[in-house]
């Protein structure tokens, strides 16, 4: 497998392929931990750190990240959720299908949200060269310091959530949200 990143002239260790293979899920008889039933007040401090991170940004901008993240992470759960949730909020289905190949795409992207789309897969993907310099300047130049604090949560959270909506083997098309 080739490995190339098509932000810079530098030859760097990220795979080619858009997304990682989706993970399997569990039998469906199989018993997985219910983490909002097992630790309520981690899942309700994670409830208070996602809706805190979100403060002052763009709701499109919000699942925009969310939806990279989920495909950057293998999360069929969170990537149907956050998909759901953007094209209920109005967002276009074209830009949703090419959030996977923005670079590609990035005249259906604005500067910040392409800034915000770099700076999603560096903090998702940062085992692998941590947040590069110039991606954070160009997320710290099209947001202020109170944006830029907040998109790195958001970041932050949706990589939470993907490990955990992973860890317990929960379903693509199976969002509790409305019924808690």
């Amino acid at each position: 497998m080739s490995f190339v990143d098509m932000s810079s002239e530098h030859r760097i260790d990220r795979p080619t392929e858009a997304t990682p293979e989706p993970r399997s899920h569990p039998d469906p008889g199989a018993c997985r931990v219910d983490f909002a039933r097992a630790v309520p007040k981690v899942f309700k401090a994670l409830i208070g750190f996602d809706a805190a991170a979100r403060e002052g940004l763009d709701p499109a901008l919000v699942e925009l990240v969310q939806v990279r993240a989920s495909q950057l992470n293998g999360c069929a759960y969170c990537l149907h959720m956050h998909w759901t949730d953007a094209h209920n909020a109005g967002a276009d289905d074209e830009r949703l299908a090419l959030v996977a190949l923005w670079r590609g795409a990035a005249h259906f992207f604005t500067e910040r949200e392409r800034a915000a789309l770099a700076l999603t897969e560096a903090l998702t993907l940062v085992a692998a060269d941590g947040v590069p310099g110039h991606v954070y300047a160009r997320a710290a130049d099209r947001f202020d310091e109170g944006e830029l604090a907040h998109l790195m949560a958001l970041i932050l959270a949706v990589n939470t959530w993907n490990r955990i909506a992973i860890g317990t083997g929960k379903l693509a098309g199976t969002d509790q949200r409305a019924k808690r």
